[in-house]
C-alpha cells in the first residue's frame, strides 16, 4: 500500500476513534514521509491515548516546531500546552512548567486568545496542586469565561474542573461537587475531546472519593468504564479506571473481581511511563491480599506502593497487626498519624489507629481516635464517615466494658454499612455485636450474629477474619480456655488495667463477685497473676 493510502486509512481510523489502528497507520506513514501539521497532531493524540507516551511527546514536539516554521504561534502554543499538560498529569511538574514557560514566550506579541487562557489554567492547576487552591480559583474562573467566549469547550471544561477542585480542597465539598457534576454533563454528552474527557473522569472520581461521596464515585466510575469500553484501544485512562473500579468492588464485596482489576491496573500503569496512580494500584492490591490472608504478597505490594510514591499506611500497619506484631503496628500507625494533618487524610488513618490501640490495650488513645473520627464525620457530613465513626465508637465502648452502650453504636453502624452495600464492614460489625450480646448474657443472639458474620467472611474469602472468629472460641458460648461470656468481659477489663472496684462499677457487680471471677479466670487459663492473664488475653485475641 502506498504511503498516501496508509495515511488516509490512519485519518479514517482516527475519525472513528479506533486509536490503535490510527496510531499504527499514522506512525507507518510518518516513517516514510514528513507529515503535515494536522496529521502530526492526529499521530500525537492517537499515540497518547494508546499509551505510547514517548511517541506522543515526540509527535507533539514535531507539531510544535512545524507550527513555528509556519508562523502559526497559536498552534505552536497549543502543542506545547499539550506536552506540558501530559507531563503535569503524570506528576512531572518541573518539565511541565518548562513547557508552559515556552508557551508564554511563543505567545509574546499575540493578541489575547484562548491559548493565553489555557496557559493561565495550567499554571492554576500547578498552583492548586502546590497547596494554594484559594489563590488558583480566580484564574480558573477567568478561563471559564474565555472558553465560553471562544467556543472552546475543552478550555471551559478544564477550567470549571479546576474551579470545582479548588472548592473541594478548601472544604466546600457541596459547592465543588455541584461544579464537577456540571463538568461531567459535558463530558458524558460528548462535548469534550478524548484527552480532556479522560482527565475529567479521573479527577472527578478522585474528588468524590476524597470527600467520601461514594454514591457519586460509583456512578462516575461506571460511566468511565463504559467510556473506556467503547474505545477498546484506549490505554491511558484504563489503568486509573481500574484503580477506581477496584476500590468500589472491594467495598461492595466483589473481591475476586477487585483483585483482577488491581492486578490489571498495576500492569497498565507500570509501563515505560510511570503514572502517579501506580502507587494507588499497588496499595489496593496489597489491601486485597491482606484481607484474604496472602500476607507475603501483600507485603510486596505495599513495598511497591511506597516505591511508587504512595504511603503504605495504614494498610501495612494493619498487616503487622494481623501478623501479631502489635507493638510494631502501633509504632507505625502512631508515626503515620502524627505526619498526617488534613482531616480527610486523618480520617483514613484513624480507623486503623483505633483498632491497633485497642489491640495494644491503650484504650485512652483508642477513645481519642474514635472521638476525632466522630468530629471529622460531623464536619464533612459524609454517610461513609458516619458509619466509620460509629464503628470505632462501638469498638471502643466494647473494649472499655460498656457492652450495652456499645451495642447501640454498633447497631447504628451496621445499618449504615448495609445501606452503603459494604458486606465486609457489615460482617465485622456483626462480630462486635455478637461479642456485646455475649457480654450481656444473650448467647442466642450472639451465636446468630457470629454465624452471620462467618457466612459473609466465607463468601468473601476473608481468611484472617475467619481465623479471628475461631480464636474467639465460641463453641457452647465459651471462649478459649473455657471462659464464660462474663469471664471474658472481666478478663478484658483486667487487661485494660482496671482495678476490681473499677470493674465492679463498669459491670454493676460487687467487688467480691469480681474477685471470684478473676480467681476462676486465673485457674482456667493457668495464669499465676493479673499480668500473666493480660498477656494471655492479647495472645489469644480475647481483646
Amino acid at each position: 500500500m502506498t504511503t498516501g493510502g496508509t495515511l488516509e486509512q490512519g485519518r479514517t481510523a482516527f475519525a472513528q476513534r479506533s486509536w490503535g489502528d490510527a496510531y499504527s497507520r499514522l506512525a507507518a506513514a510518518a516513517a516514510d514521509t514528513a507529515l503535515e501539521l494536522d496529521d502530526l497532531e492526529r499521530l500525537a493524540l492517537a499515540a497518547y491515548l494508546t499509551g505510547n507516551h514517548d511517541a506522543s511527546t515526540g509527535a507533539w514536539m514535531r507539531a510544535h516546531r512545524e507550527a513555528i516554521r509556519c508562523n502559526d504561534s497559536r498552534r505552536a502554543a497549543r502543542n506545547a500546552l499539550l506536552i506540558g499538560s501530559d507531563l503535569m498529569f503524570r506528576g512531572e511538574i518541573a518539565p511541565a512548567m518548562g513547557w508552559f514557560t515556552r508557551v508564554g514566550r511563543v505567545l509574546e506579541g499575540c493578541d489575547e486568545g484562548a491559548e493565553h487562557a489555557w496557559l493561565l489554567t495550567w499554571n492554576a492547576f500547578a498552583q492548586m496542586w502546590g497547596g494554594d487552591p484559594a489563590g488558583a480559583e480566580p484564574a480558573f474562573a477567568r478561563s471559564v469565561a474565555v472558553g465560553h467566549s471562544f467556543g472552546d469547550s475543552d478550555l471551559s471544561t478544564m477550567s470549571r474542573l479546576g474551579q470545582g477542585m479548588c472548592l473541594v480542597m478548601q472544604g466546600q465539598g457541596s459547592a465543588g461537587i455541584t461544579l464537577l457534576d456540571e463538568v461531567m454533563v459535558g463530558v458524558t454528552s460528548g462535548e469534550v475531546s478524548p484527552m480532556f474527557a479522560g482527565i475529567a473522569y479521573c479527577t472527578v472520581i478522585a474528588a468524590c472519593s476524597e470527600i467520601f461521596d461514594l454514591r457519586r464515585a460509583r456512578e462516575w466510575t461506571a460511566a468511565l468504564t463504559r467510556w473506556c469500553d467503547s474505545q477498546p484501544d484506549l490505554v491511558t485512562f484504563r489503568g486509573n479506571c481500574l484503580v477506581h473500579r477496584c476500590e468500589i468492588m472491594q467495598m461492595r464485596g466483589a473481591w475476586s473481581d477487585a483483585l483482577a482489576a488491581a492486578e490489571q491496573a498495576c500492569d497498565h500503569l507500570s509501563g515505560p511511563v510511570k503514572w502517579d496512580s501506580l502507587g494507588s494500584a499497588y496499595y489496593q492490591l496489597g489491601e486485597l491480599q491482606r484481607l484474604r490472608g496472602a500476607f507475603e504478597r501483600a507485603e510486596d505490594s505495599y513495598r511497591k506502593a511506597a516505591e511508587a510514591g504512595r504511603r503504605p499506611e495504614p494498610g501495612l500497619a494493619l498487616l503487622r497487626l494481623a501478623q501479631g506484631r502489635v507493638d510494631v503496628a502501633a509504632s507505625m500507625v502512631r508515626r503515620a498519624l502524627e505526619e498526617t494533618e488534613e482531616p480527610p487524610s486523618r480520617s483514613r488513618m484513624l480507623p486503623a489507629y483505633v483498632d491497633i490501640m485497642i489491640a495494644l490495650g491503650d484504650l485512652p488513645s483508642a477513645r481519642a481516635g474514635a472521638d476525632e473520627l466522630a468530629q471529622i464525620a460531623e464536619f464533612l457530613e459524609a454517610r461513609y464517615l458516619h458509619a466509620v465513626a460509629a464503628s470505632a465508637a462501638g469498638a471502643v465502648l466494647l473494649a472499655e466494658g460498656d457492652a450495652r452502650s456499645a451495642l447501640s453504636k454498633l447497631r447504628s453502624a451496621g445499618s449504615a454499612w448495609r445501606e452503603l452495600d459494604a458486606p465486609h464492614e457489615t460482617a465485622r460489625i456483626r462480630v462486635l455485636i455478637g461479642l456485646a450480646c455475649r457480654a450481656l448474657d444473650d448467647p442466642e443472639t450472639s451465636t446468630m450474629e457470629l454465624d452471620g458474620a462467618r457466612t459473609i467472611f466465607e463468601q468473601l474469602g476473608a481468611g484472617p477474619d475467619i481465623e479471628r472468629l475461631e480464636a474467639l472460641g465460641r463453641t457452647d458460648g465459651r471462649a478459649r480456655g473455657g471462659l464464660t461470656a462474663r469471664e471474658v468481659e472481666v478478663l478484658r477489663l483486667v487487661a485494660s488495667g482496671k482495678t476490681n472496684r473499677a470493674i465492679a462499677n463498669v459491670l454493676g457487680l460487687s467487688e467480691k463477685t469480681v474477685a471470684r471471677h478473676i480467681s476462676n479466670i486465673l485457674t482456667k487459663i493457668e495464669a499465676p497473676s493479673r499480668a500473666a492473664a493480660t498477656a494471655y488475653a492479647y495472645e489469644h485475641r480475647v481483646i
